[in-house]
Parts: C-alpha cells; sequence; structure tokens
C-alpha cells in the first residue's frame, strides 16, 4: 500500500521534498493511529470516530499525529493548516468541529508537558 502510496504522492506533486514529508506523516499517523485515535475521541465530547466522516477523520488523524510526534512543526501551523484544510474538502461546519477538536488536543498535550520548547 505504501508503494501505491509513494506512487500518488509522486504523480500528483513534483517537489521531492513534499513527497517525502507527505509519506513521513501519512506513514506516521497510521503507525500511530491508535494513540491518535484515543486522543481524539478523548477530546471530541461526545463524538466517537464512528459520527465522523472519512474527510473530518482523516484531517484529524494527521494534525494528531503531527500534535504529537512532530515537535519541529509549530501547534499553531498544525491547526490552521487542519482548518483550512476542512473549509476546503468538508462541510461548512467541520472547520469549526476541527478546530475545537483540536484544541482540545492541545490542551491534553500541553497539561500533560507533551509540547514543550515549541
Amino acid at each position: 500500500m505504501l508503494a501505491t502510496l509513494a506512487d500518488f504522492f509522486a504523480e500528483s506533486e513534483r517537489n521531492k521534498g513534499v513527497c517525502r514529508l507527505a509519506m513521513e506523516w501519512t506513514k506516521g499517523a497510521w503507525e500511530h493511529l491508535r494513540q491518535c485515535d484515543q486522543m481524539i475521541v478523548d477530546s471530541a465530547d461526545n463524538w466517537g470516530l464512528d459520527r465522523l466522516g472519512p474527510v473530518d477523520r482523516s484531517i484529524l488523524r494527521l494534525a494528531a499525529y503531527q500534535l504529537m510526534f512532530c515537535p519541529n512543526i509549530p501547534p499553531k501551523v498544525v491547526l490552521n493548516e487542519a482548518i483550512e484544510i476542512a473549509k476546503k474538502y468538508s462541510s461548512d461546519k467541520s472547520s469549526a468541529f476541527v478546530n475545537g477538536v483540536l484544541d482540545g488536543v492541545l490542551k491534553k498535550l500541553e497539561s500533560k508537558g507533551s509540547v514543550q520548547g515549541r
């Protein structure tokens, strides 16, 4: 599956650095899927993953992964990018929902001291 994904990124984007990051983040989110999903569920009051559309679920998973495992990306950038992706590719209310859930994820990580030095 990763080879197919690598082919997709290579065909969709000529910049090898962008392709490398896309693969790295996608692979990382898949490898840490349980942790990301648990953080999302813990931060989305009364919303299970099964209630989320596939686009919103994917946006939240990638952003949760980046917040938890990519210390070189400022949290504000992660949140802003996720919100913009939701505005572009999901429903009218998705950007506010994504913002709220990721704000909760960030607060939980900050309370654990997991985003220090960013």
